[in-house]
């Protein structure tokens, strides 16, 4: 009984330890189903996840996916990962609601996460509200939505805020003339296959279409050079254009033949641009000599006007041979320039009184010259205005040479030396000059002034120089050098002396005559023309260096600052310093050519008030 009993409860026992290991499997089972539902169904929530994006699960996730996709199909799994994925979303950035600062970190450091796996830091980005958006934000976006919706090959141009392609559409013109940039572009390249097609016997009629179109555009673009010029149906050519084009490029045609004639185009198309820019430099020096016709029109205008005043006689004065007034000596053709000069001068004088003005012209312009300042006198200062070629002196045939200019250009002395060139100008005395001692044989010292110089200051303190013993006065310039001008090539002279300029000239006659540098001067100049074949002005610049080599007196800098003609660098301080302003080289201040910013100095000194000057529509 007992063994029995004790088998039955040792029995009892046995079942009930099974039904605990069963139901113990049973729990497992279903937490095992539970927990990775309840992931998928977003319960985690209540954990406070990181906000992992995992694009390749780790390792302690496979076991939840691998037991989740026994309970439910693979489109079960896929609609529970979207719902978890739409409420993570709201912390990742849209490019939209991106800071125009943070734009690039944050889109970079976004996909990079994406890639990797990392975690992706919800305060990284802020949104902004509609409000805030800056005006760089809706343009961007603007910008974004038109490249989107307009074209999609565009996709190799990375829209950023500050890159190229945003900019180009912010700051997008319209082209100027593009119908008939179009039609060259086409027509170039029709010129280029033709000659291909042309060799194909298969392909005559399009031979005949391309040579129709190609004649068609040579005659429009030569009777068109801007859109507004162009035939009402040149769209329906450009079309027709296109399409033959478009077929010719469809037949295999030799590439050897097409790279030739496109370099025979683009051989001829340099040719174009050299005589260009040939006739351009031969227009611009033609422009820089010959007189406007504003200025030829006051000159006849002037030179009738004296011939029908009452009185014709010359004022004769005593004041032009008094050696105790301060005289100032002018050679010039142009009566404009010579009336800024005097006027610059007389303005800024403290006593106008004693200031005598002799300008030496040719017999063109004569009369027009004396009428000019008999209708315009400078205050109380005394003008003469003298014939050089009617003058009695021992020359016969004596023709007014204007102050000679010359061009010097040269390496200059930097690392660019062989890109860029230094170029100056320089201006010396003419045959006109050395005929000074005996045109004013009474006089013992004048003051030379060129007609192209703007004077800023009194100019009596030049008289109270002491020179030395030298005859000229001069401002020398050491940018340029005696032993850098090829041109001398004999004669005795220091290759390191500075060069001397014209525009002021303090001339000490009585020393000039003294010294015999007038005849100085002609035996040079004679010994320079028996040598090699050089022109005039080379022999002149030659002779004049070798006669004042040792007979310049160097005034001070602040005296005069030479070239306003063809230096668009000069600094304003130094303009406003200067005494006088010394616009030589080929810009001259009454040409259109003129430097702007310099034409004010000299354009404050002209009488505008003169009628003819309206009449003959002079606008300088």
């Amino acid at each position: 009984m007992k063994g029995g009993g004790g088998g039955g409860g040792g029995g009892g026992g046995g079942k009930r330890r099974w039904k605990v290991l069963v139901i113990g499997v049973l729990v497992l089972v279903i937490l095992s189903m539970l927990v990775p539902l309840a992931f998928l169904l977003g319960l985690h929530n209540g954990f406070h996840s990181p906000g992992f994006v995992t694009v390749q699960p780790a390792s302690s996730f496979e076991s939840f996916s691998r037991i989740n996709a026994t309970k439910h199909t693979q489109r079960d799994v896929s609609e529970r990962v979207d719902e978890v994925l739409q409420k993570i979303n709201p912390v990742l950035p849209k490019k939209s609601d991106i800071n125009v600062g943070s734009r690039d970190m944050n889109v970079t450091s976004g996909t990079d996460s994406k890639k990797r796996g990392l975690p992706v830091s919800p305060t990284v980005v802020a949104n902004p509200s509609p409000a805030n958006k800056t005006k760089s934000e809706a343009s961007y976006e603007g910008v974004q939505r038109k490249i989107v919706s307009g074209d999609e090959t565009w996709r190799t141009c990375e829209v950023k805020y500050g890159s190229y392609c945003l900019w180009r559409e912010e700051n997008k013109e319209p082209m100027k003339d593009a119908k008939v940039k179009q039609m060259k572009d086409q027509l170039f390249v029709a010129r280029a296959y033709y000659p291909s097609i042309a060799k194909m016997p298969s392909q005559s009629k399009l031979t005949r279409d391309m040579k129709q179109n190609i004649q068609e555009f040579e005659r429009i673009l030569s009777e068109s050079s801007q859109d507004a010029d162009l035939p009402p149906q040149v769209d329906k050519k450009l079309q027709k254009m296109e399409a033959v084009i478009a077929k010719a490029k469809s037949f295999p045609v030799d590439c050897n033949n097409v790279d030739k004639k496109l370099r025979q185009i683009l051989d001829l198309t340099e040719d174009e641009a050299n005589f260009h820019m040939k006739q351009s430099v031969f227009l611009y020096q033609l422009a820089v000599q010959t007189m406007p016709k504003s200025l030829h029109c006051l000159s006849m205008r002037l030179t009738v006007e004296h011939f029908k005043s009452a009185s014709l006689e010359d004022p004769i004065s005593e004041k032009f041979s008094d050696p105790s007034l301060l005289h100032f000596v002018i050679i010039s053709d142009n009566i404009l320039a010579s009336s800024v000069v005097i006027n610059s001068t007389v303005v800024h004088a403290r006593d106008s009184k004693n200031f005598v003005f002799h300008v030496l012209t040719d017999e063109q312009n004569y009369f027009a010259m004396k009428q000019w300042f008999v209708r315009n006198p400078c205050k109380q200062s005394t003008v003469q205005v003298l014939n050089i070629e009617k003058l009695e002196l021992d020359d016969s045939d004596m023709k007014l040479s204007l102050p000679a200019e010359f061009r010097v250009s040269f390496p200059s002395g930097d690392l660019l030396a062989s890109q860029q060139n230094r170029t100056h100008y320089l201006s010396l005395f003419s045959q006109s000059h050395y005929l000074l001692p005996k045109l004013f044989d009474k006089l013992e010292k004048v003051v030379v002034l060129d007609d192209d110089v703007v004077v800023q200051r009194d100019l009596s303190p030049l008289w109270d120089l002491d020179m030395e013993g030298k005859v000229n006065g001069a401002v020398k310039s050491c940018t340029v050098r005696l032993g850098q001008l090829k041109s001398l090539k004999r004669g005795n002279f220091d290759t390191n002396a500075c060069l001397w300029m014209s525009g002021l000239n303090v001339v000490d006659l009585a020393r000039w005559r003294e010294l015999g540098v007038s005849e100085t001067y002609q035996k040079y100049y004679k010994e320079q023309m028996s040598g090699e074949d050089e022109s005039s002005e080379a022999i002149a610049l030659q002779a004049s260096l070798l006669t004042f080599q040792d007979q310049v007196y160097a005034l001070d800098d602040k005296w005069a600052l030479s070239g306003l003609g063809y230096d668009y660098y000069i600094n304003a301080q130094a303009i406003k310093n200067a005494a006088i302003l010394h616009y030589n080289g080929n810009m001259k201040p009454w040409l259109e050519l003129g430097i702007p910013k310099y034409k004010n100095y000299w354009r404050k000194h002209l009488n505008r008030e003169d009628r003819f000057l309206s009449d003959c529509n002079v606008n300088p």
